[in-house]
């Protein structure tokens, strides 16, 4: 009750009432534990404490948990699109009346079916377009570039590609430019030099890969001005430009003046092509990346008033290749069409094991797969419960190889003249005429004096596959399959007679009809003899 004076009423209760309440209270709880031991099955659940880490073949285990873990999953998603599917199509016949549309609605869908379809751009990722635009890229050019991996020059040759340059008309140059020196022992860059200059004039060459926009290069201006000091061991520098400029311009000087000297750029994918054309120019002309295959048409880039260098999407591999040459050099894993696991695998066969656990620090593995656990743990590349993530540790171990990461090397052949992976070019002389060979020289001597190489202990040594094939023309798929369907159907035609077959014996002996009733044995002779026992005398 509410007193006088007092804006609130008295919270207290007579202790009879509250007395009341605290029974009440005791008898609900003493129902609820009465309820609860009743039903055990109430209880909460003990949470699974997972596989141990003493257990044997913890990974297997892990790894088929994993595997049924997705296989519900698919599941689950598949039965989600088939009711997301069923609902739609329910949406669909509830709304597809046309009558009640309007008249304008109609009007307009009909002179829209009416108006003819634009013709759809040419397929970009397709052998054919690529195989087009590289061809554009070797009409056009007066000199062709063609760049070589350091770490694997020879492999990353293409015969058919010199041969198309040497053959076409006007007298094409052809020059070989060794990108990411940095990557290779300096001995192995100078006995590759030697090598392939028996053939064709070879710039070292060391591209800059902090490349961004127009302002990166005046802020290293600023840097170098203030300083006076500039790290060569870093991305940021590039080596080798100003001696291929100096070779390109004293080219170009011997064309009349109003002519421009037209530079291709060709090469197999993510060897440095578009690397190369942006440290020339010292601006992001042209999009580069780890990622293979990113260049799709030509480009051209004026890199001085006279030059000009033409960019050019990769070389498409033949599939005739070896399986190393294809992971590293085609763009299959990329496109879908391969596994990325099984690059990996390739890859490893290549090279040696421990030079493969000091690289990447981990221990001694049996196999490919062994090794991709061991790479996803030391990488962090862990999915949900802590298990391994194989595709993305694969395609992050081939991204090294192919990008400019890893550190590897390829023997250099002993005997060019007869060596068998020489391509086989003719070495004439007209191949070094028109080019300066003394600046040459002095250019790659001051590039070697400037780049920081790495040791011959920290570069692992890889089995170099030969040059690799490659395709400058795609047949459509269409032609073999109907002169494969021609013989067969000219052979059914014709029904010339043939010789009758004998009959041949069945391999597997028939099996044999058992009586009904008691079983009877068959008496087989041993060694020859005619007394053998007949079990038929006593089983009866």
């Amino acid at each position: 009750m509410k007193r006088p004076k007092l804006k609130k009423a008295s919270k207290r209760v007579s202790c009879s009432k509250r007395y009341k309440i605290q029974k009440k209270v005791r008898e609900h709880n003493r129902k609820l534990k009465k309820d609860a031991k009743k039903n055990p099955a109430s209880k909460r659940v003990k949470k699974d404490v997972g596989v141990p880490s003493c257990a044997p073949f913890k990974e297997e285990v892990l790894r088929e948990a994993e595997l049924r873990r997705l296989q519900i999953e698919a599941d689950k998603e598949k039965k989600r699109l088939s009711k997301i599917e069923a609902r739609a199509q329910k949406k669909k016949k509830e709304t597809s009346n046309k009558d009640k549309e309007p008249k304008a609605k109609k009007a307009r869908q009909d002179v829209l079916e009416k108006l003819p379809e634009k013709p759809s751009g040419p397929d970009k990722n397709s052998q054919h377009y690529l195989c087009s635009e590289l061809n554009k890229v070797i009409d056009a050019s007066d000199v062709v570039i063609e760049v070589l991996d350091a770490r694997d020059p020879l492999g990353c040759r293409c015969p058919q590609l010199e041969e198309a340059v040497l053959q076409r008309d006007g007298h094409k140059k052809l020059i070989l430019v060794l990108s990411k020196i940095d990557l290779v022992p300096k001995e192995n860059v100078e006995r590759w030099i030697r090598y392939l200059q028996l053939e064709f004039p070879v710039v070292a060459f060391k591209a800059s890969t902090q490349i961004v926009d127009k302002t990166v290069r005046a802020r290293k201006r600023r840097i170098v001005a203030s300083n006076a000091v500039l790290d060569r061991s870093r991305g940021a520098a590039c080596f080798g430009s100003s001696c291929l400029s100096e070779l390109l311009v004293g080219l170009a000087a011997q064309n009349p003046a109003d002519v421009s000297l037209k530079v291709g750029v060709a090469g197999f994918p993510n060897v440095g092509k578009s690397s190369l054309i942006n440290s020339m120019k010292g601006v992001l002309a042209c999009t580069a990346g780890i990622k293979r295959g990113i260049t799709k048409s030509m480009q051209e880039v004026h890199i001085l008033k006279n030059v000009k260098l033409i960019d050019s999407p990769g070389v498409v591999a033949s599939p005739a290749n070896p399986p190393a040459s294809m992971a590293l050099r085609s763009l299959q894993v990329e496109e879908g069409q391969g596994s990325v696991l099984e690059a990996v695998r390739t890859l490893l066969k290549q090279c040696d094991h421990r030079q493969i656990m000091l690289q990447y620090n981990v221990p001694n593995f049996r196999n490919s797969l062994e090794f991709v656990t061991l790479f996803a743990k030391k990488r962090g590349y862990l999915m949900k419960g802590g298990l391994p993530n194989m595709a993305h540790a694969a395609a992050s171990f081939l991204a090294d190889w192919t990008g400019a990461t890893v550190s590897y090397h390829c023997k250099v052949p002993e005997n060019p003249a007869k060596a068998p992976e020489n391509p086989g070019l003719p070495a004439d002389s007209a191949m070094q005429s028109g080019w300066d060979l003394n600046l040459l020289k002095t250019g790659n001597e001051e590039t070697l004096k400037g780049v920081k190489f790495p040791i011959q202990a920290s570069s692992i040594g890889f089995v170099s596959k030969g040059p690799t094939a490659g395709l400058l023309s795609v047949v459509s798929e269409v032609k073999p399959a109907e002169q494969n369907t021609e013989p067969l159907q000219t052979a059914d035609e014709t029904n010339e007679p043939e010789e009758p077959e004998e009959p041949e014996e069945p391999e597997e002996p028939q099996p044999l009809k058992r009586p009904k009733g008691r079983v009877q044995f068959q008496s087989v002779s041993a060694d020859g003899e005619d007394d053998a026992y007949d079990f038929n005398t006593d089983f009866k």
